[in-house]
């Protein structure tokens, strides 16, 4: 086993749920309606037309969930079991909190793994930079925070690590954008800022987070002659009084309605417990859980509490087998689907292309079950080459986002390069959904076969 370095060390020092920069915390994946919308970062004009009220409070869940933090115009209360960041001109963004304070962390006392994320340690040492650089002041809650230079980050990356070749900052550089996709921070204009998410660290944590700042190195940084750190980021602030939701600066944390009481209030401590923990497991495990580990699966009358807990945050129960996780319920899918579609032409086409090669080849040549989404046989890189015309870098592109939203997993194949699988996403799929992406799977596959005209037939009579 190496030894840990004291990168490896203060990459731990991070509170609960920072630890778990993942779907987890991230908006995961089939976490998004149908297993297609990867996550987007927080902010901006993309958040305009999101705005959701507390009527819609299902829907507004899954909007998170699929989309991330959603805007709320001034003076709109967050939907029950939102936290709202309020900025200075009283609009803001409205999150989902964990119910009874509990984080992701929650997997690890049950031995269940959550979402992996690609160089999750880097990136959990790249926020500690970021967080280093945009909490200067120690005595008030880490967000906002300042605005930090980019440079600045990566140079304190660099001293936190004691190396500065060129590969170390382009992933440090791609663990940014992991973190800004997934709305830990807001990247843009050469500058970033602590994002929203960061609001969800518990109170409990910040002396932590206050110990591990001081603990981390000072960048060593020649003094800059042309364009000086304070110039870079009073560059990227908007000039108009107010400051713009997208830049991150200024604003307030202010607690939502509970959620779950009337729900939860009828059990014991020990129950409550046990269906808070099943939440978390089936929200947020990589994979499907067994049922005998956790009584809240078990037992049909919490199991019914639990399937309720879900419903109000527009998800519901999957069974697989003896196995359970959640998904989209299919009631909000449409609806979520109408309001934002993340996913780019580029993205659909990969997608589209490692399930015909990965799911529906095998599928007909008999060595995959009719139900089964996920595949041991993997798509080349070099098959998708000759079968897009995408350019090689967009495609990159695009892999890139459907591994980061869990739609794809990179695999190696013995001595070879390997290629690409579903990803555990689609373990999420209802059986509804199940049977609508087996419809688009044979339209893209076989557009003239038999089976095809019959599901447009179908479609037409519906």
């Amino acid at each position: 086993m190496p030894p840990t370095t004291p990168a490896d060390d203060t990459s731990e020092a991070l509170p609960p749920g920072a630890a778990h920069v993942s779907g987890a915390s991230l908006p995961q994946g089939a976490d998004r309606p149908d297993a297609s919308k990867p996550a987007r970062a927080a902010g901006g004009a993309r958040r305009r037309g999101r705005s959701e009220t507390a009527a819609g409070g299902a829907v507004a869940h899954a909007g998170a969930r699929s989309g991330g933090p959603l805007y709320v115009g001034a003076g709109v209360a967050a939907p029950p079991g939102m936290v709202r960041l309020t900025r200075p001109d009283s609009t803001g963004q409205a999150l989902p909190v964990w119910p009874d304070g509990v984080t992701p962390s929650l997997l690890d006392e049950y031995q269940v793994a959550p979402v992996a994320v690609e160089r999750s340690g880097e990136t959990r040492r790249v926020l500690a930079a970021v967080l280093k650089c945009c909490w200067s002041d120690l005595s008030v809650d880490p967000w906002p925070g300042d605005p930090a230079p980019v440079e600045l980050v990566l140079d304190t990356y660099r001293a936190l690590i004691g190396r500065t070749d060129d590969l170390m900052r382009n992933w440090a550089i791609g663990a940014l954008r992991r973190l800004h996709d997934s709305a830990w921070i807001v990247l843009g204009d050469g500058v970033v800022v602590l994002g929203p998410r960061c609001a969800l660290w518990p109170v409990e944590s910040h002396a932590q987070l206050q110990e591990l700042v001081r603990r981390l190195p000072e960048p060593e940084r020649p003094e800059l002659t042309v364009v000086g750190d304070a110039d870079i980021v009073a560059a990227a602030q908007p000039t108009e009084t107010v400051p713009d939701p997208a830049t991150g600066l200024g604003g307030r944390v202010e607690p939502g309605a509970v959620e779950f009481d009337d729900l939860l209030g009828a059990y014991d401590e020990r129950r409550r417990a046990e269906l808070v923990a099943a939440f978390m497991v089936v929200e947020h495990a990589a994979e499907p859980v067994q049922e005998v580990r956790f009584a809240a699966l078990r037992d049909p009358a919490l199991r019914h509490t639990l399937s309720e807990m879900l419903a109000r945050r527009g998800r519901t129960l999957i069974q697989h087998r003896e196995r359970w996780t959640s998904g989209y319920d299919d009631t909000v899918t449409a609806d979520v689907s109408d309001r934002e579609t993340s996913l780019g032409v580029s993205e659909r086409a990969v997608l589209t292309l490692v399930l015909v090669h990965s799911v529906a080849i095998p599928r007909a040549e008999g060595l995959l079950p009719e139900d089964s989404w996920l595949s041991p046989h993997p798509t080349q890189v070099d098959e998708l080459r000759r079968h897009t015309q995408l350019p090689i870098g967009e495609l990159e592109a695009a892999l890139r986002t459907l591994r980061y939203a869990g739609l794809l997993a990179q695999v190696k194949a013995g001595e070879e390069a390997g290629g690409y699988v579903p990803g555990p996403q689609f373990h999420r799929l209802t059986p509804a959904a199940r049977r609508r992406l087996q419809e688009e799977l044979i339209l893209a596959a076989g557009p003239n076969t038999p089976l095809a005209t019959a599901v447009r037939a179908r479609r037409s009579a519906t």
